[in-house]
C-alpha cells in the first residue's frame, strides 16, 4: 500500500520504518527541516521500561490542585489553561482510580517491553548508534518510606516482566561512584536493567536517513493542509508538497494530532503538557555520573549522553507554549544542585541549551494506536512521557494492525 505518515518525530519515523519493513511504499511529511526536531529533540533521553505508569493515579489530582499557579511546583497547572482543558481534566480525574491506573500500567508495560525488543532489532538491522547505553539507570530516594513504596509498586509488575533490583546506600555508590559524596542524603535506590539511554533526536534523524536510503520518501518543511477523503475513505493528503495519493494515512503529530483529526469528526483527548530540559557539555563536571540518575523526591533526571548531560524535570500545563520558563529552569537547576552541587549554573555554561517541548498527554496515559472509524485513517499518538520508551514498539504494533496481524487497536472511534 501507499502509506503517508504525518509527522517525523520518533513515533512517525518508527512507524515509517516498520511499515517499510512490511513492504509498503512510505511517504513522511514533516513541517520542520528534519526529523526529531520537536518533542523528540530534548527529552530525558531515557528509555524507561520501569516508568511507564500513567500519571493519573490516586492522590495525584489533589497534588495538582495544591500546586495550582505555583511557579516552582514539579507539576504546574496554569490558571489560564483551566477553561480549555476541563473536559480533559475530568478524564484525568476518572483515570486516577486505582483500578484504572493499574490496568494502564500493565498495558503500557507490555508495549514498553515490546519496544525494548524492537529497539534491539532496529540497532541490529541498521547499525545505528545514538549515544546509546544499557544497564545504566538508577532511581534514588531520600526517605525510606518513598524507597519502600516505590519498591512495592515495581515489584507488583514483576510477574508481568519488569525487572527491578533494590539497592541499599552502599550498593548505590558501588554502581555510581558519583553518589559517594552525597550518600548521606540517600535512603536507597532502585536499579532497572531493562532501561536504556540514548539521544532520541539522533535516533530519529539516523533512522529517517536509513529509511530514505532504502526508498522511503521524506518531505521536510512541508505543511499538511488536510486529509482528503473520497467515497468515505482516505484517498490522499493535501500538502504544500502537492496532493499525495495515499491508501492509508498515519497521524503521528503528537500534541497537534487533535486539530487534524477534528476536521473529520474524530475526537482524541490529547492535551499538551510542557516539559523542560537543559543540555550541558560534560566539561561542566568531567568526573560526573556514568549512569542516568532519576531522583524521586527532587523530581529530576540527569542523563550522561556522550559528551553532554541532559537534565530534565517539570511538567507544566500551559497550552501550546514552548518557551522555556527562566523561573522553572532555575527551579530545576536548584533542585539538581541540592544533590549535585557541581552542576550549579550548568544551564549557563558555554554551549548549554535550555529547551521546552510538549508531551501529548491522554487522560488515562495509554497511547492511541490503531484504526479510526474513517477507513484508511490510523493513529499513532498520545504517548505522553513515554514516546521515546514506546516508539519502536508502537510503530511495530501499528504496522501489524494495518496489515491485519494484530488486533491491539487502541484508537479513536
Amino acid at each position: 500500500m501507499r502509506i503517508t505518515v504525518l509527522g517525523a518525530g520518533v513515533i512517525g519515523v518508527a512507524s515509517a520504518y516498520w511499515l517499510q519493513q512490511a513492504g509498503h511504499q512510505v511517504t513522511v511529511l514533516e513541517r520542520r527541516e528534519g526529523a526529531g526536531l520537536e518533542t523528540s529533540w530534548g527529552n530525558g533521553a531515557i528509555i524507561h521500561v520501569s516508568s511507564v505508569q500513567p500519571w493519573a493515579a490516586p492522590g495525584v489530582p489533589l497534588k495538582v490542585l495544591k500546586w495550582l499557579g505555583q511557579e516552582e511546583a514539579p507539576m504546574l497547572l496554569r490558571l489560564s489553561a483551566v477553561p480549555r482543558m476541563w473536559r480533559w481534566g475530568l478524564g484525568f480525574l476518572a483515570a486516577s482510580r486505582a483500578a484504572t491506573h493499574d490496568a494502564g500500567a500493565l498495558a503500557n508495560l507490555e508495549l514498553a517491553l515490546l519496544s525494548a525488543r524492537s529497539m534491539a532489532e532496529i540497532r541490529e538491522a541498521t547499525g545505528l548508534r545514538y549515544d546509546d547505553a544499557r544497564n545504566c539507570v538508577i532511581k534514588t530516594f531520600a526517605t525510606t518510606a518513598e524507597w519502600d513504596a516505590a519498591t512495592r509498586a515495581h515489584e507488583a509488575l514483576a510477574p508481568y516482566g519488569l525487572v527491578t533490583e533494590r539497592l541499599d546506600r552502599a550498593a548505590c555508590v558501588a554502581r555510581e561512584p558519583a553518589l559517594g559524596p552525597v550518600q548521606e542524603k540517600l535512603a536507597g535506590g532502585l536499579f532497572f536493567p531493562q532501561d536504556e539511554v540514548g539521544d532520541c533526536n539522533k535516533f530519529s534523524h539516523g533512522l529517517a536517513a536509513w529509511c530514505a536510503a532504502r526508498g522511503a520518501t521524506f518531505h521536510y518543511n512541508t505543511t499538511v493542509r488536510d486529509i482528503v477523503l473520497r467515497n468515505g475513505r482516505v484517498a490522499a493528503v493535501d500538502s504544500s508538497a502537492g496532493e499525495i495519493e495515499s491508501d492509508a494515512v498515519v497521524v503521528a503529530l503528537g500534541s497537534h494530532s487533535p486539530q487534524m483529526l477534528r476536521r473529520h469528526g474524530i475526537a482524541v483527548p490529547i492535551y499538551p503538557v510542557k516539559g523542560l530540559s537543559v543540555t550541558a557539555p560534560r566539561s561542566v563536571w568531567p568526573e560526573g555520573p556514568r549512569n542516568a540518575i532519576l531522583d524521586d523526591g527532587r523530581k529530576f533526571a540527569l542523563t550522561p549522553l556522550g559528551d553532554r548531560y541532559r537534565i530534565v524535570g517539570s511538567a507544566e500545563v500551559a497550552d501550546y507554549d514552548t518557551t522555556p520558563s527562566p523561573l522553572r529552569i532555575g527551579a530545576l537547576m536548584r533542585s539538581v544542585a541540592t544533590l549535585f552541587p557541581q552542576l550549579e549554573g550548568a544551564d549557563s555554561a558555554p554551549g548549554a541549551v535550555r529547551w521546552a517541548g510538549l508531551r501529548p498527554m491522554v487522560p488515562n496515559g495509554i497511547p492511541r494506536i490503531g484504526a479510526t472509524r474513517v477507513p484508511g485513517l490510523f493513529l499513532n499518538t498520545g504517548h505522553g512521557h513515554t514516546g521515546w520508551t514506546m516508539a519502536a514498539g508502537s510503530g511495530r504494533r501499528l504496522a501489524g494492525i494495518i496489515d491485519g496481524r494484530s488486533n491491539a487497536n487502541v484508537a479513536a472511534a
